[in-house]
């Protein structure tokens, strides 16, 4: 399957097995039912930075709307705390006190609680989801009216296993883990922030400094009890691992 799309502002040329969208996860989507008492149900995307979470989510939403099934797709980058907030503010982050701005996508530079009331909100009303816009590098108010029956919602640390974090799954009726390698990340990553305006000094310093870190503790801080994993293979593709 190759689509030519648009994620997060930028322009993606998505391939994926049609096995995993049209075999294996829409069929999953289409037969999650709400918890009692909502009105709408939730599946969890994660995976680590770069990996392709939010090309996958999108291609799922095409997928979707092809075969009639009812699903809107949010990202929880949306969540993050605006710049000028992340320059002002430090956090305890992997055992030393940090600029929040210079950690940015780590879990402590989101807004948690907007997160966990928007998704809780969301289960028994519509609601106007923020995104993400790559090129501006800022969370955009109001991006995205969740009105579907069933909400997939992309991002690093859904299933992180964390205080507040862990909290969100009792949410979700479908998770989905994403594994991949930090070799395999890292180019990826770098030529996603050079799309984006930024030079191949800066994203490589902020690869190590910033992407690096997350995808380690992703890695080893994600549940991994999950109903669907995922291994990016070095071709970019995506399959599905089964014991």
């Amino acid at each position: 399957m190759r689509k030519h799309i648009v994620v997060n502002g930028l322009a993606v040329d998505a391939v994926l097995s049609p096995v995993v969208v049209e075999d294996r996860l829409l069929p999953l989507l289409g037969s999650m039912s709400p918890h009692p008492g909502a009105a709408r149900s939730f599946a969890f995307l994660a995976g680590p930075p770069g990996c392709g979470k939010s090309t996958l989510a999108e291609l799922l939403r095409h997928a979707a709307a092809f075969r009639g099934l009812d699903l809107a797709v949010v990202g929880i980058d949306g969540f993050h705390h605006m710049n000028d907030y992340l320059a002002r503010h430090t956090a305890h982050v992997n055992g030393k006190d940090v600029r929040l701005v210079d950690v940015k996508g780590a879990p402590e530079s989101f807004d948690l609680d907007r997160l966990r009331t928007c998704i809780t909100r969301s289960a028994t009303e519509d609601v106007a989801w923020p995104g993400y816009d790559r090129r501006l590098h800022e969370p955009v108010d109001d991006r995205t009216a969740v009105t579907a029956g069933r909400v997939l919602v992309e991002g690093n640390w859904l299933l992180l296993e964390e205080p507040g974090w862990r909290d969100l799954r009792a949410l979700a009726s479908l998770t989905i883990f994403i594994d991949a390698g930090p070799p395999l990340l890292r180019e990826r990553l770098i030529a996603r922030k050079q799309a984006g305006g930024i030079s191949l000094h800066d994203a490589e310093t902020f690869y190590e400094a910033s992407d690096l870190p997350n995808i380690i503790r992703y890695l080893d801080h994600s549940a991994r009890n999950v109903d669907v994993t995922l291994t990016l293979r070095p071709d970019g593709h995506l399959e599905e691992v089964t014991s």
